[in-house]
């Protein structure tokens, strides 16, 4: 099929916004035509506005409304000429491991630590290229969500419906999701594989640094841990109430006093030194972590993966962009008036007159 394709479709709706320009504009000509012939005699009019034009003003206004509408249809990015080509998915195996224990919704880091999460791991698919990933949540236990995939689509779509757990146990199980997620990966694969845990390190004794040094010690996966949240003053955890039929907000009491978590940096760090990681203490600040995992995880062994087919096609938006550059250009040229002179023309009309006035008054 060798039709016409396009690659941001919702980008026509703004030809609505050209639409209006086009009605505005023609009200406005008619509008000044209409005041002309109130004011002015007809048979006037080409005394008092010599070489006026009713027609070229509709001109230029069709013309720029032409270019405008064709850097519109350019935006929607139209592409043809389709071709299907197989590549060779070629990569690593990565897991991530995210808390969604109830002190992931402080809000030292904004909009919340959990939401950070989500963006940051969005950061890394987006620079994965042909390594596979996973997800695995956890608070009080640790649970698959999505299996190891190509389908980054789907991997993120997991993402967006994380949502906060409470634990029956009473906080985050670390060690437990680093097991679950070490049993997740293939046994006879022999891509390299990596752990990404992202957290705020706070964990209720399930021995983190010992699943961590057996993940990469008897099964040679690396475990890399992230840190998010404050680790000097911590954050409050919001507790959404109802109480006579409205919703209100407070933050989560112990003891009568406010719970304020910290992300527990030390925690972290010896986790990932036992899983032959790194730790990145990312605490509220906004970091590029799909540059960082590009170079913690250069060196890990690549393995071609499935085979796909790509389909290609050729843009065609320069050529909307050139006419409607060329349509912009031969409307600036084109005078509102009849026998209007450029500045040049009129300074070689002047001199022939001005010597002629010389011999009159000589």
């Amino acid at each position: 099929m060798n039709g016409i394709e396009w690659n941001n479709l919702p980008a026509l709706n703004w030809l609505w916004l050209v639409f209006v320009l086009a009605i505005l504009a023609a009200w406005t000509i008619a509008w000044r035509r209409r005041a002309i012939d109130l004011l002015v005699d007809r048979n006037l009019q080409q005394r008092i506005i010599a070489g006026a034009s009713r027609v070229r003003p509709a001109v230029r206004s069709l013309l720029c409304l032409a270019a405008l509408g064709c850097l519109v249809v350019a935006l929607a990015d139209p592409r043809a000429g389709r071709q299907e080509e197989e590549v060779t998915r070629r990569g690593a195996d990565v897991m991530f491991v995210v808390d969604v224990s109830r002190s992931m919704l402080a809000e030292d880091a904004t909009p919340s630590r959990l939401d950070r999460a989500k963006a940051f791991i969005d950061d890394a698919v987006r620079r994965m290229g042909g390594d596979r990933a996973g997800l695995v949540d956890f608070a009080g236990s640790a649970a698959m969500r999505t299996p190891l995939t190509l389908n980054y689509g789907a991997l993120m779509r997991s993402v967006d419906d994380l949502t906060p757990k409470d634990s029956s146990r009473g906080g985050s199980m670390l060690g437990s999701a680093i097991e679950t997620a070490v049993a997740s990966f293939p046994t006879d694969s022999t891509a390299g594989r990596a752990i990404v845990v992202l957290t705020d390190g706070e964990d209720m004794d399930s021995n983190p640094v010992a699943a961590a040094a057996a993940a990469f010690k008897d099964h040679g996966i690396r475990v890399i841990t992230v840190g998010i949240g404050d680790a000097r003053d911590g954050g409050r955890i919001p507790v959404e109430s109802k109480s006579a039929g409205t919703t209100g907000r407070t933050w989560l009491l112990y003891d009568g006093q406010e719970v304020w978590s910290k992300m527990d940096p030390s925690t972290l760090q010896e986790v990932a030194d036992a899983g032959g990681g790194i730790f990145v203490p990312a605490g509220t600040a906004q970091i590029e972590l799909g540059e960082v995992l590009e170079r913690a995880l250069g060196d890990l062994e690549r393995k071609d993966f499935e085979t796909t087919t790509v389909v290609l096609t050729s843009p065609q938006f320069q050529w909307l962009a050139g006419a409607a550059l060329l349509m912009l250009v031969i409307e600036q040229l084109l005078p509102n008036r009849r026998g209007a002179i450029s500045p040049s023309n009129a300074r070689r009309q002047s001199a022939p007159q001005s010597g002629r006035l010389v011999e009159a008054r000589s």
